[in-house]
């Protein structure tokens, strides 16, 4: 019986079938109070789902998947890619790499005519010399710029391929079957770069011998110069150059002793390795997902539902463990503004794609027979030229 229901939910939610009738155009994705959602789509090589929930004033997160042609030149390689940035300090660097990341790599691509980890780490450094730039524009009128950053967690699929790139504490977890148990197991893909995390903590102080509070233990957190928990970014200028370390930067942002090397780190950490044909799915999700759930169980999450909503079911279990922890019930958390439920949970950014091994054999074949793709996570609506208030800035309390 129970088999019974889950076909029938199968193909009532399913994305090709249209048995239960419409359920609607999200083309662009719907909004739902402080939750924007995109349940299923389509990319070059299967499925995907996608799920934005905000909690501060104004989204910090960013996030997009591209899927089609991955460079600027008609010949060059075809495929998906998926970016998930995780502000910190204010939306403007997110913004920024959301403007400027993917079209920096289709530009290396064009130059090295393929995909690779080169290209990637190119782009990575061209998205953070553009906005050390804008920074270096923007503070004589708006010093505070130079204390946002970013975390950036990057995919791409191509040719069978998978390119996992990070920098920060955002997260990509595969979902892989093994035969033998029909279990689906839950494998992390992404390195983090968190001062919590004790390998990291031993990397700043091995590139900085010097300094015995590179990171310092405050509130029962580890942070990096007592201000940043994550060790690499984009952006956090006043962590790279001394230059921004100075006034009219916020005093509690500055640092006693001047800068003589870099403190953040832009290089990513990128994971490269071929895609295999038990590779069910990717979890791509800011740290605001993993602060309530474990890979495996957002991997039993996805694995035992329907692949539409598979984003927004992950969310909305955070959101429940969320609720929890404060002894509140989820339907009084929904009701509480952003800004104020900034209190509760971060924003939470989830992207799960799903992973059709015959489509990935034929990617390169289905160029131009599989149409382009190319959206963008939403929340609440606001003019597009709207940054953060700078009002005195709290401590960057995840990132």
């Amino acid at each position: 019986m129970l088999s019974g229901l889950m076909n029938l939910l199968r193909a009532c939610w399913g994305p090709s079938s249209d048995r239960c009738g419409p359920r609607g155009s999200d083309a662009v994705g719907k909004q739902d109070g402080l939750l924007w959602y995109k349940d299923i789509g389509q990319h070059l090589s299967g499925e995907f789902s996608m799920a934005v929930v905000q909690a501060n004033n104004l989204l910090e997160d960013q996030s997009q998947i591209e899927s089609g042609p991955l460079s600027s030149s008609e010949s060059g390689p075809y495929g998906t890619f998926i970016g998930i940035y995780d502000g910190h300090g204010g939306p403007e660097t997110s913004r920024f790499i959301n403007d400027h990341l993917f079209s920096h790599l289709k530009r290396f691509a064009s130059e090295q005519q393929m995909m690779s980890a080169d290209v990637i780490r190119k782009a990575f450094q061209a998205t953070e010399d553009g906005f050390v730039s804008l920074v270096t524009k923007q503070w004589p009128m708006k010093p505070q710029i130079a204390a946002v950053g970013s975390c950036c967690l990057v995919c791409v699929i191509c040719n069978g391929t998978l390119y996992i790139a990070n920098l920060g504490d955002s997260r990509a977890v595969l979902g892989r079957l093994v035969k033998a148990t029909g279990e689906v197991l839950a494998i992390q893909l992404s390195t983090e770069h968190n001062a919590c995390i004790e390998s990291i903590r031993q990397e700043l102080h091995a590139m900085h011998p010097d300094d015995s509070q590179i990171v310092v233990l405050k509130h029962n957190v580890w942070r990096v110069k007592g201000l940043i928990q994550v060790s690499r970014s984009i952006g956090d200028v006043y962590l790279k150059k001394a230059e921004f370390n100075r006034e009219p930067l916020y005093s509690k942002f500055r640092l006693r002793e001047p800068i003589k090397r870099p403190i953040l780190s832009s290089e990513p950490s990128i994971l490269v390795q071929p895609l295999q044909p038990h590779d069910q799915f990717l979890i791509f999700a800011s740290d605001g997902l993993w602060e309530h759930l474990s890979n495996q169980e957002a991997v039993d999450i996805v694995q035992n539902h329907p692949h539409s909503g598979s984003a927004r079911r992950l969310v909305k279990a955070a959101l429940l463990e969320a609720a929890k922890k404060r002894e509140m019930r989820y339907s009084d958390l929904k009701k509480i503004d952003r800004g104020v439920r900034r209190h509760f949970h971060d924003d939470i950014t989830v992207i799960v794609v799903f992973l059709d091994s015959n489509l990935i054999s034929k990617a390169s074949s289905n160029r131009g027979v599989v149409p382009s793709l190319s959206i963008r996570g939403g929340g609440v609506s606001l003019p597009s030229n709207s940054l953060a208030p700078y009002t005195t800035p709290t401590e960057h309390s995840t990132s």
